[in-house]
């Protein structure tokens, strides 16, 4: 008789030993393959995270070379460095701006509500930007244009406006309308131009975390003609923050380092911000039930692997008598050691298949829930935050800046758990190896002995 045709009777007949047998290999499969498909639907969340907050590179200030410089003045970099950054060939669209204090001259007032004249009569925030589509708010969705176009390059050194619709209101302005600004100093004066009209959902009494002006009071002009009531207008562009738009977010570590040794010291006061807090944020859950199912997996497949060694050893002992027989039959250690293994992968197979068509939704399950309550704990922390009261840096009142949530970048909290043949072909090759193992070392041992040796010793 044949080994293979041996393995099949052997099981049938040890019944109780085989179920067992396919219990742990059971538990061991399913427990591993969980593993591996929170862990490939986790990886898979984790790019689409990355692709919905793009390839993009902000120059922004760097807070921490601010403070620990003793220098309180807000870093500029010249326009033109900017843009030999922006020629990059990473780069596929590029935005920078700057600000400053401007005062609506004439007849026209601002929006009441919020602090009252926190940059004195008739002041407010004059933003000069190359590119409005560009800008966070707008490119987010939370800002949206109502009535005109958006300022673009080719406007650069044009005296042209975005004005909010509640200004707009109170005024009575349209696209079109011209505007009076003056400068910091007080002295510089120039028409503008309404080019279009935006909508900003923030009440007119929550004062701008930024500037702690009332919102509806924020000007965005061509970034020329506004540098031009500039205090230090007089000499070149100077720019405050910009923000590139790559091409690939697989380039960012090239731009970086391509974009310190085009600006060099230029750069001294700044820091290139790839989005890494927007996608922390939203992925802080899934790097959580990643760890946590990794850790189960592993702990309940050793000990599962403990059991079924042991079942397995147990099973060889028992059968000395046989091998001694068959072997003083003249059967070969060869196929013995080769029945005792299609035993285990017969079973393993077993196990693989049942563990297939239920763990992928029990994982779902399980998953969806633990991901559930760390996407809910993640949420309740970041709306604790509480920005300090507007002039303030925070210091003070312990906060810190670092902490402040990303907008439009709430934490993950679905994954969709799918089984592809590669994780079947991965919790195979895990239970089998464990298997197989568990049956060589055992059997190896045994088989080691003479057929006189061991039907003498018995059992």
């Amino acid at each position: 008789m044949n080994f293979v045709k041996r393995a099949g009777l052997s099981l049938w007949a040890r019944k109780g030993r085989t179920l067992i047998t396919l219990a742990t290999f059971l538990v061991i499969s399913v427990m591993v393959l969980a593993g591996v498909l929170i862990s490939d639907a986790t990886a898979r969340a984790e790019e689409n995270a990355k692709r919905s907050v793009g390839a993009e590179i902000n120059l922004t200030m760097d807070m921490n070379q601010l403070v620990g410089g003793g220098s309180m003045r807000a870093p500029r970099i010249d326009a033109a460095t900017v843009d030999r950054l922006g020629a990059l060939p990473q780069v596929q669209k590029y935005t920078y701006s700057m600000w400053d204090r401007v005062i609506l001259k004439g007849k026209f007032t601002l929006v009441g509500g919020g602090p009252v004249d926190p940059m004195g009569p008739g002041g407010t925030v004059g933003t000069g930007v190359l590119d409005t589509s560009l800008l966070p708010d707008f490119r987010s969705g939370k800002f949206t244009l109502l009535t005109g176009e958006h300022l673009t390059a080719a406007d650069k050194d044009s005296r042209q406006l975005l004005i909010e619709e509640r200004l707009a209101e109170q005024n009575g302005l349209e696209v079109g309308d011209k505007v009076t600004l003056v400068g910091n100093d007080e002295r510089t004066m120039a028409d503008f131009t309404l080019a279009g009209i935006y909508r900003d959902p923030r009440p007119a009494t929550e004062p701008d975390l930024q500037y702690g002006i009332n919102p509806a009071n924020m000007l965005y002009g061509a970034v020329g003609g506004l540098s031009a009531l500039a205090s230090d207008g007089n000499g070149g562009l100077q720019v405050g923050e910009a923000t590139f738009l790559l091409e690939d977010a697989e380039v960012q570590g090239a731009f970086k380092d391509e974009a310190k040794r085009v600006a060099g010291s230029a750069l001294d006061g700044f820091e290139l911000d790839a989005n890494d807090k927007a996608i922390q944020q939203m992925t802080g859950p899934l790097k959580s039930i990643r760890s946590t199912a990794t850790l189960a997996m592993w702990l309940m497949g050793t000990a599962g692997a403990a059991v079924l060694a042991l079942l397995v050893n147990l099973a060889v002992k028992q059968r000395r008598t046989e091998y001694g027989v068959l072997l003083a039959m003249g059967e070969k250690k060869s196929n013995l050691i080769a029945q005792q293994a299609l035993e285990i992968v017969l079973v393993a197979a077993v196990a693989i298949g049942l563990s297939s068509t239920f763990a992928p939704g029990l994982t779902q399950s399980a998953a969806q829930a633990l991901l559930g309550q760390e996407a809910t704990a993640a949420r309740k922390k970041l709306d604790s935050w509480q920005a300090p009261p507007p002039g303030s840096t925070g210091l003070g009142e312990g906060t810190n800046w670092d902490d402040k949530p990303v907008e439009n970048a709430d934490p993950i909290g679905k994954i969709a758990v799918a089984l592809d043949p590669a994780d079947l072909a991965t919790v195979g090759g895990i239970g089998l190896g464990i298997g197989l193992l568990a049956t060589a070392v055992p059997a190896g041992a045994v088989l080691r002995l003479s057929p006189r040796t061991i039907l003498t010793k018995g059992k």
